[in-house]
């Protein structure tokens, strides 16, 4: 079990003035079966912000925002403390599916939002061909485990070759990307086996071994999820299960679904971003 305060700041400062913003965050993790939301606060800035919440289709927590008022400047700041308890999890009861159960009429229903491609997941034919070569004759949960170690052993964990718009194929022909684009390349592999996978987006602390109280530069981070009976976690940057030092913020087919903050706005030419997420680990 970890305890965990959580800072994420994130700010643009605009050349021009903007005469009006509208605005969605998402920026608060989730209560689920394995981590518990005990405080959280989302600020805006400047005050004139007009401010609800709802959750999405996915189930993500939103902020909404719009600004009505000329800014040369937003900033939107979250602060949570959340208990994370993955190691205390129980092991499942049942075996994984087989292939019957996931080609069957109510799971191809019950999981159609993680099946299809998307313009962010497709990994193109290549990827297909060496994915089905490397699988054939595995059930699914081994399938799914030897894809993330042929991912662990194909990729690099390379800033800057990427950005945010590049899909799982352009991630593949470059064999580089950062979590963003391994998540991606993993979900359209595991979509294209017939395994329901999911995106996930979140915070990692990145010092297991910080003292209580002590405060670092944590990280924006993505990892992804599929479903063989049940959801399993994986995070391909790490190429491990997520653990107590994850924290899930949203889930959906790609990042478009989850993106922290994205919005339309009316001006400010040219504009500044600065992104800090702060990271204490509390027990």
């Amino acid at each position: 079990m970890s305890r965990l305060r959580i800072e994420h700041r994130t700010g643009y400062r605009y050349d021009r003035s903007v005469t009006l913003s509208y605005n969605e965050a998402r920026m608060t993790p989730l209560t689920d079966s394995q981590q518990v939301v005990l405080e959280s606060s989302l600020t805006v800035s400047p005050s004139s912000a007009v401010v609800s919440n709802y959750r999405d289709y996915w189930g993500t927590r939103v902020t909404a925002f719009d600004m009505q008022t000329a800014h040369d400047f937003l900033e939107v700041t979250s602060l949570t403390t959340v208990e994370v308890h993955r190691s205390q999890r129980i092991p499942a009861a049942e075996e994984p599916a087989d292939w019957d159960v996931l080609r069957s009429d109510p799971v191809l229903d019950d999981y159609a939002d993680w099946l299809p491609q998307t313009r962010l997941s497709e990994p193109g034919e290549e990827v297909g061909k060496s994915v089905r070569e490397l699988t054939d004759g595995l059930p699914p949960h081994e399938a799914a485990h030897a894809l993330m170690a042929w991912l662990k052993a194909e990729m690099q964990y390379v800033p800057g070759v990427t950005g945010v718009q590049s899909n799982a194929e352009e991630v593949w022909n470059h064999r580089k990307g950062v979590c963003q684009d391994l998540a991606h390349l993993g979900i359209g592999a595991l979509r294209g086996l017939g395994i329901p996978a999911r995106y996930v987006s979140g915070y990692l602390h990145p010092k297991p071994d910080a003292g209580i109280g002590e405060t670092v530069t944590g990280e924006s981070h993505a990892w992804l999820e599929w479903w063989d009976g049940e959801w399993r976690s994986w995070d391909p940057t790490n190429a491990g299960p997520i653990s107590d030092l994850h924290v899930s913020v949203a889930r959906g087919r790609d990042y478009r679904d989850v993106s922290p903050l994205k919005g339309i706005l009316s001006g400010g030419g040219r504009s500044e971003l600065k992104v800090q997420v702060e990271v204490t680990r509390l027990a």
